[in-house]
């Protein structure tokens, strides 16, 4: 049996969500097999995916297949499924990667499971267990169908490195102009070393903060942990901060091992974003503050004096 994993890619990198996919997918068994789409990354990166447990890695070099666009992306993973005879396609539950996986679960006529937070149950059939309700219940779904299609949550897999260098092979999918109807006319990229949706610490500001004027002690704070930061929405709806940094059920969705909320009530939408978070932590003036509820710890203080006494303890640290 071989397991088919789209791996995705930033600024020439692999992105970690997708090197979690190649894990998890060796964690099912069988042969791993890799693709790449586009121009973008190097041989020598995808190479690299062997040190995960792919055993070999496809690349598209298609210049149109720099830009997601999501139905050639599909085409080409359902063709590489066929090729390959591979039952399983594993991806990154992302913008890309979940309305992809949904026009390959119909190519293929595959069972299709989003949101997925733990490896597969095989013991009794094909079991996985999914978020739903933005993260505040769990699913256990079976997956009845040969072949199978499954989009994996940050963290869903812990990635181990294990040695080792995979092929890495061209592969020319039929692509036509049709494939291409939809064109991307632009991308606004968010910016920053570290992005959202990768992060490993978030560290997020609410209007407890009082004004942009003093956004200086959040970036503080973030460099020192080497985090990215992120806001609740009204910040970003009055200008405070750039609207890409919106944390919450209609803005970036993040599953970091640590969140730091500061300033931060916890309204549902704002939780609905972050409760996938391995550790979170509330920094409020207000003991009653509905963010303590979901918090794993909790400074009832003033931020402006927490924070900086935060800061120049890691500063000492070091």
């Amino acid at each position: 049996m071989a397991t088919l994993v789209f791996v995705e890619s930033a600024e020439g990198k692999i992105k970690k969500t997708s090197l979690e996919a190649v894990v998890y997918a060796a964690a099912i068994g069988g042969d791993v097999i890799a693709i790449a789409l586009g121009t973008e990354v190097d041989d020598s990166e995808l190479a690299g995916l062997g040190n995960y447990g792919a055993i070999k890695v496809l690349k598209v070099s298609d210049d149109r297949l720099n830009q997601g666009v999501i139905q050639a992306y599909a085409n080409v993973l359902n063709q590489a499924m066929t090729s390959m005879g591979s039952d399983i396609l594993v991806l990154a539950n992302s913008s890309l990667g979940t309305p992809v996986s949904a026009r390959v679960a119909i190519k293929q006529d595959a069972s299709l499971v989003t949101n997925v937070t733990e490896l597969p149950d095989t013991s009794n059939g094909f079991k996985v267990k999914r978020s739903i309700y933005t993260g505040k219940a769990f699913a256990n779904v079976e997956l009845t169908k040969a072949r199978k299609v499954i989009a994996i949550k940050k963290n869903a897999a812990e990635i181990k490195e294990i040695g080792g260098s995979a092929a890495v092979e061209e592969f020319s999918p039929e692509l036509t102009d049709s494939d291409f109807e939809v064109a991307i006319t632009g991308v606004d990229k968010a910016t920053g070393d570290i992005l959202l949706p990768e992060a490993e610490i978030v560290v997020s500001g609410g209007r407890g903060l009082k004004g942009p004027e003093n956004w200086g002690m959040i970036e503080d704070l973030a460099q020192e942990l080497e985090a990215a930061t992120g806001c609740s929405k009204p910040v970003s709806d009055i200008g405070w901060r750039p609207h890409h940094e919106h944390v919450g059920q209609t803005g970036v969705k993040v599953s970091p091992t640590l969140y730091i909320a500061v300033g931060i009530s916890g309204a549902i939408q704002h939780l609905a974003g972050v409760n996938s978070s391995k550790y979170i932590v509330v920094v409020n003036k207000d003991e009653e503050a509905p963010f303590f509820k979901a918090a794993d710890y909790g400074i009832a203080g003033d931020a402006f004096d927490v924070i900086p006494k935060l800061t120049e303890a890691l500063k000492a640290a070091r």
